[in-house]
């Protein structure tokens, strides 16, 4: 059986480590590797010795692929997955789709024109501990679920300069960190439409960021989503780079019904380690855990998931509109600031 041929376009540590999650699930094969870092480049090569070294998307779009996976800068991966849809390849991106809701709808506009596949690295959705929190919220079991409180403080900053130019990243600690948060609410929920005004914070450096200018190290937002019948979903946001907490991240997203409740936290300052539990009125029960495997443990889960289903031949997933969901709550919050 021939494998479905990918090109991975930006191998720094994360490409390159989503890379090695789509091999090991032996459904595709690497066909084309790009970087700007020669380093990085060869660094992926070895985990595929047979792929092709390019200089980059058009090169790709030259080959006769079925798939790119895109692990570049924030400010290039709308119009790198749009290329690479309109030329009849699946697309796998790294967060955030686009730096705005506006580049996320053409992207998947892109995808359904195409009847691609497209795919988001929204890897904590793969976790076991979210994968039972969603099952019971679905099931009902937790009643109405009328909060949601969501957090990710990471002790440190990224290392790469574009992250805190806005024209690049689109965004801070928000943009980074608080997609995911934003992500898991409404995946969850089964993406519901923000309803009602949303409050932010946005700190930089300790002092507020206003017009648009930098970007934020720490934010704190509260929007609502939902329902006209239930009264919709109370949510509260925090997240930071560089934040003194004592650990190196602090990580929590927590669902509360009225039938009970469920939280999703790493363990012990872990980016890796998580528990999920159940709650009911002081009890509680385990769910799950994600633990002792590092990243290996879940980190790669969304990038096989879309190695599998590309191989099985799925087509564009009208699942993907909720991603563009994920990005105007984003753009609300930062119109918010």
């Amino acid at each position: 059986m021939t494998l479905p041929r990918i090109g991975f376009l930006g191998t720094g540590w994360i490409g390159r480590h989503r890379m090695a999650a789509m091999l090991a699930t032996g459904a595709v094969a690497a066909a084309a590797i790009a970087d700007a870092s020669p380093e990085a480049a060869a660094e992926a090569q070895a985990l595929a010795p047979d792929a092709m070294r390019v200089d980059g998307l058009d090169a790709m779009l030259a080959m006769d692929l079925d798939g790119i996976v895109i692990a570049t800068p924030s400010a290039l991966h709308a119009d790198q997955s749009i290329a690479a849809l309109e030329a009849g390849l699946a697309v796998f991106c790294q967060k955030p789709l686009g730096r705005n809701a506006a580049e996320a709808a053409r992207v998947v506009a892109a995808a359904r024109a195409a009847d691609r596949l497209l795919g988001v690295d929204f890897s904590y959705r793969f976790t076991s501990g979210m994968a039972a929190i969603a099952d019971l919220v679905r099931r009902g079991e937790l009643g109405h679920v009328f909060a949601i409180d969501l957090t990710f403080h990471n002790a440190y900053g990224p290392d790469k300069p574009w992250f805190y130019d806005r024209a690049l990243s689109g965004g801070g600690c928000v943009m980074d960190l608080g997609v995911h948060l934003v992500d898991l609410a409404l995946w969850v929920s089964d993406f519901p439409e923000l309803a009602g005004a949303v409050g932010a914070d946005l700190f930089a450096g300790g002092s507020p960021v206003t017009g648009g200018g930098g970007v934020e190290d720490y934010a704190s937002a509260r929007f609502r989503l939902g329902g006209k019948d239930d009264g919709g979903t109370a949510v509260r946001l925090a997240c930071s780079w560089r934040l003194p907490a004592g650990q190196d991240a602090v990580i929590e997203a927590s669902f509360y019904g009225t039938g009970g409740g469920a939280s999703f936290r790493n363990v012990c300052g872990s980016f890796y380690d998580f528990e999920a539990t159940r709650f009911s009125g002081t009890s509680r029960e385990p769910l799950a855990t994600d633990s002792g495997q590092g990243t290996a443990g879940w980190g790669g889960r969304a990038a096989a998931d879309w190695a599998r289903r590309l191989a099985a031949g799925e087509r564009f997933d009208a699942q993907a509109a909720g991603l563009v969901r994920v990005a105007q709550v984003l753009d609300a919050i930062y119109a918010a600031e």
